[in-house]
């Protein structure tokens, strides 16, 4: 029918803490396609354990051509505290990503990502005074995946000892 829903979970580390706690993501959507143009829209609920106290949700919509994809997400709602100044309303943060991806004559796929982040709680969230920008290499084949991913985030938790903004290898299965 289009519609779905599903969830991802993670553990991550605070720059407070010592601990190792989880991220729990949970998101519901309708997409479907005519031809060579996808659309999706949905909603995605990030969920921290207290200790980080910046559970929020966005809503999105996503549109794709052939290979390429673009996906625009709007701050929904925050649990998170604002500073003075600050707003975390709907609306008041956002996410852009362009995607292309393709495959080679050996079955390998290849996914090429950029995506920036900014607004009150991106900048709140990351650490990053002026939003944020992401990037990967994605390479695929019978399930294994390998990505080569890098990020410009300075400051905030990369000053925490995190290496937020060196670039990062990611092999799944």
């Amino acid at each position: 029918s289009g519609f779905y829903a599903g969830t991802w979970v993670s553990n991550v580390k605070y720059e407070s803490s010592e601990a190792y706690s989880y991220e729990h993501d949970m998101y519901a959507g309708y997409g479907f396609s005519a031809g060579d143009v996808s659309m999706d829209v949905g909603y995605l609920y990030y969920n921290y354990d207290s200790e980080a106290e910046f559970d929020f949700g966005e809503v999105y919509v996503g549109m794709g051509l052939g290979d390429f994809s673009i996906q625009y997400s709007l701050l929904a709602n925050t649990e998170a505290d604002e500073a003075e100044g600050q707003d975390f309303g709907f609306g008041e943060a956002y996410y852009l990503s362009l995607d292309y991806g393709f495959e080679l004559t050996n079955g390998v796929g290849v996914g090429l990502h950029i995506g920036h982040h900014d607004g009150d709680f991106a900048e709140a969230f990351n650490g990053n005074a002026s939003g944020y920008t992401d990037y990967n290499v994605t390479f695929s084949k019978d399930g294994f995946t390998f990505m080569i991913s890098d990020t410009n985030v300075k400051g905030g938790a990369a000053e925490g000892g995190y290496d937020n903004d060196s670039v990062k290898f990611v092999v799944s299965y």
